[in-house]
């Protein structure tokens, strides 16, 4: 962050705090007078006001500025210390769509939403320009975002192209070679099944991590940056999906278990053909999953 972006994030806020021990309608000191009350020069102070007056906390113009209303803590600018990193911000934004919160064609406000995600809008925008190509949101014609929302037909072509992808990494993983260290990973992953198997009657929420561990291994052993980036946006949605629908979650979870292993043996067993044919089983049955998840909230 900038260092004159900083001091005025930083006057903002300490602004905030005086106003907080002001009254609604109750006048401002003068310009000169707060500068000096803040330590900073006129012109942070006047940029200050603007945006003060532009969230509707402040009124008036020249000395006669008052409190129109009390700031809160929506109100505060985050300092570079705690601004969330490119990763939290993916999942944040996933989270906000994927709960359905937000009708589709919604237009997206950069400034409200960089506050809201505790992110600089510069970060919003250049992470919505890399999600431009998942089909979530599109570019408005006059500038800014669009908001194209989760559809019944957008679950349907995710999970279509999420099958093209995976089968084409089973068919890679299964020729790797034998001192390839994706093995040694899979034998972990395995172990990790096999123990959330046997605690499934009281852990079984804690398969949706491990469903998302379990098809990271298998994809990451195509290296292609087009891939990576649908990859993240495939599995966070199928890792969303687990908490939208409660109904024989438990049974639900066990049988997913028990799909990941079949492909993991065959895997094991270096039977390409039977992995990729357990593969396609499962991916239909996480299609479906997710659809039926859908219709419970009466969007499919």
């Amino acid at each position: 962050m900038a260092r004159t972006d900083t001091r005025f994030r930083q006057s903002h806020n300490a602004m905030l705090d005086m106003l907080s021990a002001m009254a609604v309608g109750d006048g401002l000191p003068s310009e000169v007078q707060l500068a000096a009350r803040l330590g900073v020069s006129r012109t942070v102070i006047r940029s200050v006001m603007q945006k003060l007056g532009s969230d509707g906390i402040i009124t008036g113009s020249g000395r006669d500025k008052r409190m129109l209303r009390r700031p809160n803590t929506k109100d505060r600018l985050p300092l570079r210390e705690d601004y969330i990193g490119r990763d939290e911000l993916e999942a944040r934004f996933l989270d906000w769509v994927l709960r359905f919160d937000v009708p589709a064609g919604t237009a997206l406000n950069i400034t409200q939403l960089a506050r809201q995600f505790m992110v600089p809008p510069h970060a919003l925008q250049e992470f919505l320009a890399s999600l431009g190509q998942s089909g979530l949101i599109e570019r408005r014609a006059r500038g800014g975002w669009r908001l194209l929302g989760f559809t019944a037909d957008y679950a349907v072509e995710l999970s279509e192209f999420r099958q093209v992808l995976e089968l084409n990494a089973i068919r890679v993983f299964a020729a790797l070679p034998d001192d390839h260290p994706a093995w040694a990973a899979l034998s972990a992953v395995r172990d990790e099944h096999l123990d959330l198997l046997h605690r499934i009657e009281r852990d079984f929420h804690d398969f949706s991590r491990l469903d998302g561990r379990f098809h990271a291994l298998v994809n990451s052993v195509v290296r292609n940056r087009f891939v990576a980036e649908f990859q993240k946006v495939i599995s966070l949605i199928f890792h969303y999906h687990y908490q939208w629908d409660k109904t024989m979650e438990r049974y639900r979870n066990e049988a997913a278990i028990r799909e990941h292993l079949t492909i993991i043996n065959a895997l094991q067993a270096r039977d390409g053909a039977e992995a990729e044919a357990r593969a396609r089983a499962h991916l239909a049955t996480s299609k479906e999953t997710l659809l039926s998840s859908m219709r419970g909230h009466h969007l499919a």
